[in-house]
């Protein structure tokens, strides 16, 4: 074949592609017509949207806390084995709004403790460590700050927090659909007219279609970093909430302080309500579910410095 009937061809299929792609598109467009055509009054939409999103997120919320605590192999600790334990977790209660939540212990890959549920319902998780680490009230403080998470429903939020970002980055990204998918047909049909099929994304019209699928993931981006700083903000309020109840922040500094020398754990379970974080870097941290320990330890100081009654 010559190099003019080779052009021919790469032409053929870059029409063909140019096809296929705009066909994709129309009936992708033709049935978001239809849906807003046919679809309810936009206020029921909307609701129909927001309860589905929130369904599912609780859903995924509920399976995930079973799979967590299987996962993780958690036993609960007797009355009868901690009595003491248990008579500063009956204080704590007797002072939050929340029901006394089942205590668990289990053998994590760092000393650790993560909290699943909410007020009624919830479960404190510790590592066994925790209990040759740390002294009694430093405990207490750790079982403060867990508690304080189930007294906000801070799991739950968070969960929530992300299936609404996943519902709007599908929404938009949906919306987007025909225009991506015919921009993608156009990009590749004029690289292989133009007999460079691999540098499709070089041209104009590739470059325009990969600033809307790279606009799609900044906005995933922001939601996310909006998300996450949310959760930093709850981990210091929930630090607020055992210096409260407990009125040692002391105690709890000296926990986070003595956790935050074990650094890099390596086991697969992603809580939002893990106690360590030690993300460097500006974007880590950015990133980061909590705020930096040495953050949290100055905090806890200044409360002690400016509250008689947490100077301990």
């Amino acid at each position: 074949m010559g190099r003019l009937g080779l052009r021919a061809l790469m032409a053929a299929v870059g029409l063909a592609l140019l096809a296929g792609y705009a066909l994709a598109a129309w009936l992708v467009y033709a049935a978001l017509v239809w849906f807003w055509a046919s679809r309810p009054p936009l206020s029921t939409t909307i609701l129909f949207v927001a309860v589905t999103t929130l369904v599912l997120g609780y859903c995924s919320y509920q399976f995930g806390t079973r799979q967590l605590l299987a996962g993780i192999d958690a036993t609960e600790i007797p009355r009868r084995r901690a009595p003491d334990l248990y008579r500063r977790a009956d204080r704590l209660v007797d002072g939050m709004r929340i029901e006394a939540p089942r205590l668990l212990v289990a053998d994590l890959s760092v000393p650790n403790a993560l909290s699943i549920g909410s007020r009624t319902g919830g479960v404190v998780v510790l590592d066994r460590s925790l209990f040759r680490l740390l002294s009694p009230a430093e405990l207490e403080a750790i079982l403060a700050h867990e508690f304080a998470h189930l007294e906000n429903r801070d799991g739950l939020v968070q969960t929530l927090s992300y299936s609404t970002l996943r519902t709007v980055v599908g929404l938009v990204t949906l919306v987007l659909s025909p225009a991506l998918l015919f921009l993608t047909g156009l990009a590749r049909a004029t690289a292989w007219i133009r007999g460079h099929p691999n540098r499709w994304a070089d041209g104009t019209v590739g470059r325009f279609r990969l600033l809307i699928g790279n606009g799609i993931v900044v906005v995933l981006f922001a939601l996310t970093l909006a998300v996450r700083a949310h959760s930093r903000r709850r981990e210091l309020a929930a630090d607020d909430r055992a210096v409260s109840v407990t009125g040692d922040p002391l105690a709890l500094a000296r926990a986070l302080a003595k956790l935050d020398r074990v650094r890099e754990p390596d086991w697969g379970l992603l809580s939002s309500l893990y106690t360590l974080g030690d993300e460097t870097g500006p974007l880590g941290r950015a990133l980061s579910t909590h705020p930096a320990i040495d953050e949290r330890i100055e905090r806890l100081r200044e409360h002690a410095r400016t509250s008689p009654a947490g100077r301990r």
